[in-house]
């Protein structure tokens, strides 16, 4: 049971340090049509010609209050009202003009607010500077075309000018994609979790899972050890003493009734043995995949079972494993508790995440942070999954976990 729950981890830490996060609306946003981009790269300038006047005059009017320790408080309120302003329109250009898409409950700091504006000032001023180079070198370009035209410029003079200008456009294009570039990632920066914030999040993410699967294994090894010690130790003591005093009876005919209810016992505990080894690990997900699983799971649910498998495709082990618990602990949690009639399993390859939902028709109330449940959760987890749980009072219940198969 260790070794498939730390696979599972392991399986998870692999498959989402880089994956995309399918919350992020950034990676699922079109990209806009080029022909916007330009008009957004002059209005960038413009607005960072805004931002730079609007720093030297509240830099000059609110200088003094900034330096005293009692008005700046208030001065720092008012310093920030502006910048925000000036942020959220920054913002609006990159989402109008690039198609960029940042989380809306996602609140930058005021550090990080001023940061990125004083860095967007620069930038966008020198972009203004290399944008009026690229517009210069094009009316020099223009009087060049009509010397040669006019034949007042000769052949050497013509590729000298002509070389010396490619280089000089290579670097101002060159110029204008790193300034691109630099106002995409700060902006990036500022709107959205920073590299930093991400990798402290998966962190957390990543002590969080270890410390599911540890519950986990912890919560598997009690109730193997409650199974065994509550049913069979219990009826192996109830067989050894029928055995027993078969061996001591002194009447044949009560000796041969005496076998026979210890050859009974004895079956039955080879029954509960089976039982107890596939609630620990169902041997048919080895041999014969999670179909045929899932198929004794409802040969053995005393409550009607219908499964819909719908999988193409070959799925990792980690994942088999989780989706065949979660489907045999809401079909045992419905069948203990729930007085539900029928229940349906459906199982779903959709591009590469396997959706597993349970529904029965029961009375509702499950809790969710139950024993049970709260351990389908931890196993999902590690996994990097989600599981959903719905259980109005009065019905019905439905149980359904999303799991990556990247």
């Amino acid at each position: 049971m260790r070794e498939d729950l730390t696979a599972a981890a392991s399986h998870g830490v692999a498959g989402t340090l880089g994956a995309p996060d399918p919350e992020d609306d950034r990676s699922a946003a079109p990209p806009p049509p080029r022909r916007r981009r330009g008009p957004g790269v002059l209005l960038g300038c413009a607005t960072a010609l805004l931002g730079s006047l609007c720093f030297l005059v509240a830099g000059a009017a609110l200088g003094p209050f900034l330096l005293w320790p009692r008005t700046r408080p208030d001065a720092l309120r008012v310093l920030m009202a502006g910048a925000r302003r000036l942020a959220a329109l920054e913002r609006l250009r990159r989402a109008v003009f690039f198609g960029d898409r940042f989380p809306e409950h996602y609140t930058a700091s005021d550090r990080k607010i001023l940061r990125y504006l004083a860095v967007r000032c620069c930038s966008g001023l020198l972009c203004a500077v290399v944008t009026g180079l690229l517009g210069f070198g094009a009316v020099l370009a223009g009087l060049l075309v009509l010397g040669v035209a006019r034949g007042s410029i000769g052949w050497d003079d013509l590729l000298t000018q002509v070389v010396l200008g490619g280089v000089l456009l290579f670097l101002d294009v060159q110029g204008l994609y790193s300034l691109a570039a630099l106002d995409a990632r700060t902006a990036r920066e500022c709107f959205g979790p920073s590299e930093r914030e991400l990798l402290r999040q998966r962190i957390d993410e990543l002590a969080a899972s270890r410390a599911a699967v540890v519950r986990a294994v912890d919560a598997e090894r009690r109730r193997i050890e409650r199974d065994l010690h509550d049913g069979v130790q219990q009826r192996l003591v109830a067989l050894a003493m029928l055995l027993g005093r078969a061996r001591r009876s002194r009447d044949p005919e009560r000796a041969d009734a005496l076998l026979r209810q210890a050859h009974e016992e004895s079956q039955g505990v080879l029954t509960e043995l089976r039982e107890v080894a596939w609630r620990v690990y169902p041997s048919a997900l080895d041999s014969l995949g999670l179909k045929e699983a899932l198929g004794g799971v409802a040969a053995r649910c005393g409550i009607p079972l219908r499964v819909d498998f719908q999988v193409g495709a070959p799925l990792p082990e980690p994942v088999e494993t989780a989706a065949y618990f979660v489907v045999s602990e809401a079909v045992t949690n419905a069948a203990k508790h729930s007085s539900a009639t029928a229940m349906e399993v459906r199982v779903a390859l959709t591009g590469a995440r396997l959706t597993v939902r349970v529904e029965d028709n029961g009375e509702g109330g499950a809790d969710p942070a139950g024993s049970g449940l709260a351990g389908l959760r931890d196993r999902v987890a590690a996994l990097d999954g989600v599981l959903h749980i719905d259980s109005p009072l009065g019905g019905p219940t439905t149980i359904s976990a999303e799991l990556p198969c990247a």
